[in-house]
């Protein structure tokens, strides 16, 4: 009889963090204790938490262990699983009410700081199912919504309920999802299709990702919801090879849909017919546009076709096809299992539902968020979030990667939705937030996105080809400390005729961070032009090394480890009063702004400006 169970994050991070040699461990010391026919190891998704990985839960009582290595199974075993203690120093427990000294075990995840604002629907069976078992799933309410689109439900019905739910496509543009159903199931075709975008490419962004790899069986459900609501009986997702976990899972899904009668021929007896195929993508952040991806998924070079016609209309090989990402396949079957109304009741007038955030950067909680629409960007940072580390101050935030624009510290109250962002210049995207503190240098941030969308162009249109390399141009020559006022003015125009003559949506966002960052740090472009200093410190040719007289104790360490021998005694080999040693200086002429004399100062005798 199973007594406990024990859930182990099976997700990249903790995979890549050593999850899987923790499983093995705990195998073994199970056999070897007589405990593994009274406790069952589940491999899960991604727990959220991804800052604190490897993670392990132990049920009934829900005791969340932190940064587990193979060295604490031995622990774990003797004392929790076999005598009831729970090894109190690997647990998991910060409600920000001051109480350190709470029973870990009397501790639910949801009156965590992490956890307690969440509301997680897309990822609600992540972190909770064994994602490889499709029994799992099922056990969650897996493939009833599908059951009841198809005995209960017309096609009409289905796209009627996800219209009034308010769904906003999920991948960045935030179409709404029951009209673009609509407009295929318009279409008069013999052949239709429905495709996942799979195709996660921001930097720093895990969302979709996380999904697959903890939850695979829901988009494979809602595709199949589709495919009965729009006409189509053939579903392709295009996921990205880099993928390998998720790949793997999504192959293990659809083998199990398969020997059920959940995909294939006659499905639940009702006639109606839907098989999935993947298509592994190369790698090509272009191939996140949607008429991109369809002309990679037929066999041809990733490219951007015009539009109209809308893929709606003329899609996967000329024929009506939906295109919808993970994130959005992901709240379909709640929505038709719970009702419009619930799924509308939480986020906000023009946003509803929940959004998933991967959160990076500077601060201390690192990981996946579910919050509702509508959701302070302060209260995802501050509370959530658990602030940015190290005493530094918040100073921007980035959404949607190379699309997207930056949130400065005096907008941290702004309520997260579709329309507050663009209000500000920002977008939403698939959902990255990278946090940055003081120490960022937003000129060389904008730069950053620019060096990869020059690198993503497919080059058909000259716009952002060529557009985005003159802006490129521009911003290296500011960083490089030969800026002219008059750059400001040119990087506008050219930025906002990239915008308005680009082909897609690549070309038409890439000057995003370009223009939020001249509009909220435009300070910094000017200290960067005129006072030929970067006032974050990070731009090298602007950067001077100094030694304080007053505080060198003249060591020579930092002169020992200078690879540009730029450092020496000082010229009169003058000793300040009370020191032993002459003072050092650097010439600026050799220094090579590599840092390494200031990461060797064990006195804080050198500083940068």
């Amino acid at each position: 009889m199973i007594r406990s169970h024990v859930l182990i994050c099976g997700g990249t991070g903790c995979t890549s963090s050593g999850s899987r040699l923790i499983r093995e461990k705990l195998a073994d010391e199970l056999k070897a204790q007589g405990l593994d026919e009274e406790v069952k190891i589940v491999q899960t998704g991604c727990f959220g938490l991804c800052a604190l990985g490897p993670i392990m839960i132990v049920y009934p009582e829900g005791t969340f262990y932190s940064r587990v290595t193979p060295e604490d199974v031995p622990e774990i075993v003797s004392e929790h699983l076999l005598k009831g203690r729970v090894v109190e120093r690997l647990v998991y427990n910060d409600t920000g009410d001051g109480q350190e000294e709470a029973a870990p075990t009397e501790v639910s995840l949801s009156d965590t700081v992490f956890y307690k604002k969440q509301h997680r629907v897309a990822l609600r069976n992540c972190g909770v199912i064994n994602p490889e078992s499709i029994d799992e799933y099922i056990a969650m309410d897996g493939y009833f919504a599908l059951n009841k689109v198809l005995t209960e439900m017309t096609p009409e019905d289905v796209i009627n309920e996800i219209s009034k739910s308010g769904l906003r496509g999920r991948g960045g543009g935030g179409f709404p999802t029951g009209r673009k159903w609509q407009f295929a199931r318009a279409s008069v075709s013999d052949k239709k299709y429905v495709v996942c975008n799979a195709d996660e490419g921001d930097p720093g962004a895990f969302m979709d990702r996380s999904v697959l790899e903890g939850d695979p069986h829901v988009v494979l459900e809602a595709m199949a919801i589709a495919g009965y609501a729009i006409g189509a009986d053939e579903g392709w997702i295009y996921v990205r090879a880099e993928y390998p976990i998720a790949v793997k899972r999504l192959n293990i899904a659809i083998e199990q849909a398969h020997e059920y009668g959940l995909l294939g021929e006659n499905i639940f007896g009702t006639g109606f017919n839907f098989d999935i195929h993947l298509r592994l993508g190369a790698g090509a952040f272009v191939c996140g546009e949607e008429t991109a991806l369809l002309t990679s998924v037929e066999g041809n070079r990733g490219e951007p076709r015009p539009r109209p016609p809308f893929p709606a209309v003329k899609g996967l090989w000329g024929q009506p096809t939906i295109v919808n990402n993970v994130e959005t396949w992901a709240n379909i079957p709640q929505i038709l299992i719970k009702g419009a109304d619930w799924f509308a009741s939480m986020g906000t007038e023009g946003s509803k539902g929940t959004k998933v955030f991967a959160v990076t950067g500077k601060i201390k909680n690192t990981g996946l968020v579910e919050i509702p629409m509508g959701t302070t960007l302060r209260e995802i940072i501050e509370e959530i979030g658990g602030g940015v580390p190290n005493g530094k101050k918040f100073k921007a935030a980035q959404t949607g990667g190379p699309s997207g624009g930056c949130i400065p510290a005096s907008l941290i109250d702004t309520p997260i939705d579709y329309d507050n962002l663009i209000k500000i210049g920002c977008m939403m995207g698939s959902g990255g937030l990278i946090v940055m503190d003081e120490d960022t240098c937003m000129v060389d941030m904008a730069k950053f996105f620019l060096e990869f969308t020059v690198d993503e162009s497919c080059g058909k249109c000259s716009p952002c080809r060529i557009g985005t390399m003159r802006l490129l141009e521009i911003l290296n020559k500011i960083t490089e400390g030969r800026g002219e006022m008059e750059d400001l003015d040119k990087l506008e125009e050219l930025a906002n005729y990239i915008k308005s003559a680009s082909l897609c949506a690549l070309g038409q966002t890439a000057p995003n961070p370009v223009l939020s960052t001249l509009r909220f740090f435009r300070d910094e472009y000017i200290a960067h032009i005129v006072e030929k200093r970067c006032p974050a410190g990070v731009c090298k040719n602007l950067l001077q090394f100094t030694i304080d007289a007053d505080k060198c104790k003249g060591c020579k360490l930092c002169m020992k480890n200078c690879p540009g021998n730029a450092i020496s005694v000082n010229p009169a080999n003058e000793v300040k009063e009370g020191k032993k040693l002459p003072w050092l200086v650097i010439d600026q002429s050799k220094c090579v702004k590599c840092g390494a004399c200031m990461d060797n100062c064990k006195f804080g005798a050198i500083f940068k400006k």
